[in-house]
């Protein structure tokens, strides 16, 4: 595991200098000298996603089921099965994401996380429920490799259009590879049961793109350029979730900048 982890970081750390500098565009720092390459696997992606991804999509979440992030919320209601799934599959994640706590030098987060796994696995069935929430005020900390990379001062790079995976950065494409290497449950279970957790969070992936259906089909489907509209969104959210939207993403402030439209 540990040689992996190594191997991933000096991978990184060689191609650092691949990159172009960074522009300025659609107001964030933009770093993507392999648009064109990009652009070929969001086309791929986005196709995957209409004919394939979508549709499975719409019959887990009723074709005529409200989209997720504008329906009320029914803290009474029982949950359904798509919801048990996504809820199961997250529950899973909570061993590498307490692993990531350590490693970022944040104990408190990964007790937390493994809180919540030990309480949802018993009590909540395998993490169907979660009773670590409800019951305990327990809330996940959510967390990856990637932003361990961010903790320890590595940069960002160039942006990247994954096959099937989707958005992310050099970073964080790393970050999903080590993901698996230093996962526990990867390492205690062998066989079946590695394929059946395996299975599991990635039904969590397509429950979470069940829910938000409307919202991504907007993207993908309605924008002009969606390429360019899935790249913005998913930087500012992720800059904004990884707590680097300070003056490293400042145009007025980072003297590194290229600024297309200047004279």
């Amino acid at each position: 595991m540990r040689p992996l982890i190594l191997t991933a970081i000096a991978a990184l750390t060689l191609l650092s200098g691949c990159a172009d500098a960074p522009v300025q565009q659609d107001g964030i720092t933009l770093n993507d000298p392999y648009e064109a390459q990009n652009r070929r696997v969001h086309a791929f992606n986005k196709g995957l996603d209409s004919r394939v991804i979508g549709p499975i999509a719409d019959l887990a979440r009723g074709k005529d089921a409200p989209d997720a992030s504008s329906a009320p919320v029914d803290p009474d209601a029982p949950i359904g099965p798509l919801q048990m799934v996504i809820n199961a599959g997250r529950n899973l994640s909570l061993p590498v994401k307490s692993v990531n706590g350590l490693l970022q030098g944040r104990p408190g987060n990964a007790g937390q996380n493994l809180s919540r796994f030990a309480i949802n696995s018993t009590l909540g069935l395998g993490g169907i429920f979660d009773p670590a929430m409800d019951s305990f005020g327990i809330s996940e900390r959510d967390t990856d490799f990637g932003q361990t990379l961010a903790v320890w001062g590595v940069p960002e790079g160039p942006y990247l259009e994954l096959p099937v995976l989707g958005p992310s950065t050099r970073r964080d494409a790393v970050g999903q590879v080590v993901d698996l290497a230093i996962d526990p449950l990867y390492h205690l279970l062998q066989g079946q049961d590695r394929a059946a957790v395996f299975g599991l969070r990635v039904a969590s992936k397509a429950g979470d793109r069940a829910r938000f259906g409307d919202t991504v089909d907007g993207i993908l489907q309605g924008s002009a350029d969606s390429y360019a509209q899935t790249r913005l969104i998913w930087l500012m959210n992720r800059r904004h979730d990884l707590g680097e939207e300070r003056a490293d993403y400042d145009p007025y402030d980072d003297a590194d900048v290229i600024d297309p439209y200047a004279d």
